[in-house]
């Protein structure tokens, strides 16, 4: 079902992969959704928490097999070539003087079938047992939702992490372009003797440089879409281009507190507690009795001669019988073995519930500290806005007045420094608060909203 899901997904949901291959080397487009889906088809991850709800059912079964009835069939078949004799006097059967005779016991031939059930009436580690592996699905079924969760956050880090690098390098083309612009005024002013050489080589020393920065930031790109395909389980050699518009920042109506009942971390270690008492009444069990019901019914054949296809006319008789019981084990004393597991189960317990109350506490800072940070980023983003709009400004100045000398090229390389820096804390401001929202979604147990 997993192959067929994931054959599905990469026909009809990315187009990334193809069966011949052949698209693997072409950029595909790939929105946030497509890469969180994909990511929980194909991760790891995903896929093994999956198995661990399917082996759960087997223990389910594995754990009823404890309380239904075991039958077993048996059949067997023996020949004694030479029987055990044993002494016995014969006179004292009749009364007459003694007699003594070497008399062989038992037949040359013995062949017997039979079938036995054992019943358990009452176990009680059986019937714990069985509610445990119950729970121990749901348990499973709970790990799977934290692990989706942690795909999707990973994935989305990585995701917003690969756009930013991509806009700080889009930033650096745009000002190489603005710069070469500038160059060639400046060499055309050379060339006609109206400026330095110094002024020419400045300019020619500052391409290099964005050029430089350039190339190192698609090592960057590189690396940060490699982790990205990464955490989503895709083929590194994988082209992928993402979309602008899952950057798009959308404020979100802040809450003052939230329950932290629903989050999956709490109920992961609520279910676990669940476990763990199971586990202490398990081992309280030994101090109940048990009770099984045993019962047989078999079939034996005896004789001189082989008993399967000779019969009386032969010497080979034939006969059944069979057994009912009922068996009761009553503990009495271990040496205090059980108090001393049931301790050891109880302080577990104790221990869970003192993670389950810092896990909450840490679940609550969580939502404050995202809280604030979406406030900050939102503050933060419109004053690198309008800081970006100042430089550009500043920068489209500097250059009118470069031109007709009442600014020097200094100052032209300043303003058109700043006006990088400026889109470059602008693109840090919107990749903070796309990393607060993702806190901020996980704080509330809402993650799978990039799904939606």
């Amino acid at each position: 079902m997993i192959n067929n899901k994931m054959i599905k997904w990469r026909k009809l949901a990315l187009g990334v992969l193809t069966v011949t291959g052949s698209l693997l080397y072409s950029q595909q487009s790939i929105t946030l959704k497509q890469a969180i889906e994909y990511a929980l088809q194909n991760k790891s991850d995903a896929l093994k928490a999956k198995l661990d709800i399917s082996d759960a059912d087997a223990k389910i079964l594995e754990a009823r097999a404890g309380a239904l009835p075991k039958v077993n069939g048996t059949a067997n078949l023996s020949y004694n070539p030479i029987l055990r004799q044993t002494a016995i006097d014969v006179g004292a059967f009749s009364g007459g003087p003694s007699n003594i005779q070497m008399v062989a016991m038992g037949q040359k031939w013995i062949a017997g079938a039979g079938v036995q059930l054992q019943q358990a009436i009452f176990d009680q580690q059986v019937f714990i047992g069985l509610k445990a592996a119950k729970s121990t699905k749901e348990f499973y079924q709970l790990n799977a939702d934290l692990t989706d969760e942690q795909i999707i956050e990973r994935v989305s880090n990585a995701y917003f992490q690969v756009f930013t690098a991509q806009e700080k390098k889009s930033t650096l083309e745009s000002s190489f372009a603005s710069t070469e612009k500038v160059r060639n005024v400046i060499k055309s002013l050379y060339d006609n003797g109206l400026s330095k050489k110094i002024d020419l080589d400045r300019t020619n020393v500052n391409l290099t440089n964005i050029e430089t920065n350039i190339k190192q930031s698609n090592n960057g790109i590189a690396q940060a879409e490699n982790a990205l395909k990464f955490y989503m389980g895709m083929p590194i050699e994988t082209k992928i281009q993402l979309v602008r518009e899952d950057m798009e920042v959308t404020p979100h109506l802040l809450e003052d507190m939230i329950s932290t009942d629903n989050r999956t971390e709490v109920k992961v270690l609520l279910k676990n507690k669940e476990l763990l008492e199971y586990q202490k009444k398990a081992t309280e069990a030994a101090y109940y009795p048990t009770v099984n019901l045993t019962a047989n019914y078999n079939w034996q054949g005896l004789g001189p001669k082989f008993p399967l296809t000779n019969g009386k006319s032969e010497g080979v008789y034939w006969s059944d019988y069979s057994a009912i019981g009922l068996g009761i084990n009553i503990p009495i004393f271990n040496g205090f073995a059980t108090k001393a597991k049931v301790q050891q189960n109880q302080i577990e317990i104790d221990k869970l519930e003192a993670d389950l109350k810092d896990t909450k506490l840490g679940l609550d800072q969580a939502y404050q500290n995202a809280k604030s940070q979406i406030e900050n980023s939102l503050a933060s983003i419109e004053n690198q806005k309008a800081n970006v709009e100042l430089a550009e400004s500043v920068l489209a100045d500097t250059k009118s007045n470069y031109q007709y000398g009442l600014a020097t090229l200094t100052d032209l390389l300043d303003a058109e420094n700043s006006l990088v820096q400026a889109k470059n804390n602008y693109t840090t401001a919107v990749l903070d608060y796309k990393i607060a929202e993702v806190q901020y979604y996980k704080s509330k147990g809402e993650l799978k909203t990039y799904l939606k």
